[in-house]
């Protein structure tokens, strides 16, 4: 089979919640980085471009009507490129690259785009139709994240726990101690912070300018959602999940948006568009896990991945691994017999202290690795993640 390579990677700046990206539309948002790509690659052929392929887990507001689409006619690829929209929730922007990287080794593509994007921001409110004639029953849910519209009959067989309940059962299950979490969460700040401040995350950040109402455009540089904080600030925190608990705001994901975006191509395809590989594709693998503990879901599929690839886990000189919660993580490195504080996991920090913008993350797991890969020579990087509703995702990144 052919091989798959990352060839470039662009992402946006993640915005907080209600913050700086949130005026932003969905697919306007996703535009940014292909039109960025575009920009970087001028002597790219677009026409010749295959596929657009971009994660989104809502896809129930601006981001509706295969976002992947339109933001290929915003962001001025030829109409003539098609695109997909993929929803595999927090592993969307990870899957989308793993299904680009397919085309390529089965031969039926050569150059395509692939990435995620999420404004959690902007998501909808949503009402589904009345059930009888004459009802008054108007049931409204926040699309932001989390079930709706559950079905009956899963909420009996496998429960609806929300995701910092998942990672409630997580820390009770692998026996992981609330002062275990808020020391992770202070590592991922301390290493985001050490990151920014040296300029590492930059080179695959493209601004974002966003216009103001009664001033000058706003121009957005930098990720929004790091901040400083203490063991001691953490400590103090509540657990509004559980009582007793140990989830809190401060050893959790935050609530965020951006887009990523990604040029996958083959030898032949690069070579004809004078692009250089950065990193070759090795593979990919999924699991199932039960819902109630979906944050474990990168340990099996890591698993799964290793054994399919033919690589060991003591290979991997890089791991991106998804902080959907400091609880699910430090489950997943213990089961993986890593240590909680290992340098060459998340080393310029996760989605603790960046954010987790669902559609996008893996993507950014993705993008952040490769960069990685070249700035520390390493062979090796491994992305995983958990994803909502019992599954895990993982991709193995080999630098060339």
């Amino acid at each position: 089979m052919a091989d798959a390579y990352i060839c470039d990677a662009v992402r946006t700046p993640i915005g907080r919640f209600g913050g700086a990206l949130s005026s932003v539309r969905a697919d306007d948002l996703a535009a940014i980085p292909l039109r960025a790509l575009m920009q970087r690659n001028a002597e790219v052929d677009w026409l010749s471009l295959d596929d657009v392929i971009l994660g989104c887990a809502n896809q129930a507001g601006e981001d509706n009507r295969n976002v992947a689409r339109m933001a290929g006619l915003l962001a001025g690829l030829p109409d003539s490129v098609s695109a997909a929209t993929v929803n595999r929730l927090c592993g969307s922007g990870l899957d989308a690259i793993a299904i680009a990287a397919r085309a390529i080794k089965a031969d039926e593509a050569q150059l395509l785009i692939a990435g995620g994007v999420e404004s959690m921001s902007r998501a909808p409110f949503v009402m589904g139709k009345a059930e009888r004639a004459f009802s008054r029953n108007a049931e409204i849910y926040d699309t932001t994240i989390g079930w709706r519209f559950v079905n009956p009959l899963l909420k009996s067989s496998c429960g609806i726990d929300s995701m910092p309940e998942t990672a409630e059962n997580v820390a009770d299950e692998f026996a992981v101690s609330r002062a275990d979490q808020d020391a992770f969460a202070l590592r991922s700040q301390e290493r985001a912070a050490r990151a920014l401040a040296q300029g590492r995350l930059q080179q695959e950040i493209v601004p974002v300018t966003v216009a103001q109402r009664n001033s000058e455009p706003l121009v957005v540089e930098r990720d929004e959602h790091p901040r400083t904080t203490s063991l001691a600030a953490l400590a103090a925190l509540a657990t509004p999940f559980r009582d007793p608990g140990t989830v809190t705001a401060g050893n959790a994901s935050g609530v965020n948006d951006g887009a990523c975006a990604l040029i996958v191509a083959s030898e032949e395809g690069a070579k004809r568009n004078g692009l250089t590989p950065r990193v070759r594709f090795v593979g990919a693998a999924h699991a199932g896990v039960p819902p109630r503990i979906m944050g474990i879901g990168p340990a099996p599929a890591t698993r799964r991945l290793l054994e399919r690839t033919r690589t060991a886990l003591d290979q991997i000189d890089v791991i991106e691994l998804n902080e959907a919660f400091a609880a699910q993580t430090l489950a997943v490195l213990r089961e993986l017999g890593i240590d909680d504080d290992a340098a060459h996991v998340n080393p310029n920090g996760g989605a603790i202290a960046l954010g987790h913008p669902l559609g996008m993350s893996g993507a950014r797991l993705a993008a952040t690795a490769t960069y990685e890969l070249g700035l520390t020579g390493g062979r090796y990087a491994l992305c995983t993640m958990c994803i909502g509703v019992g599954q895990g995702i993982a991709a193995l990144l080999g630098r060339v």
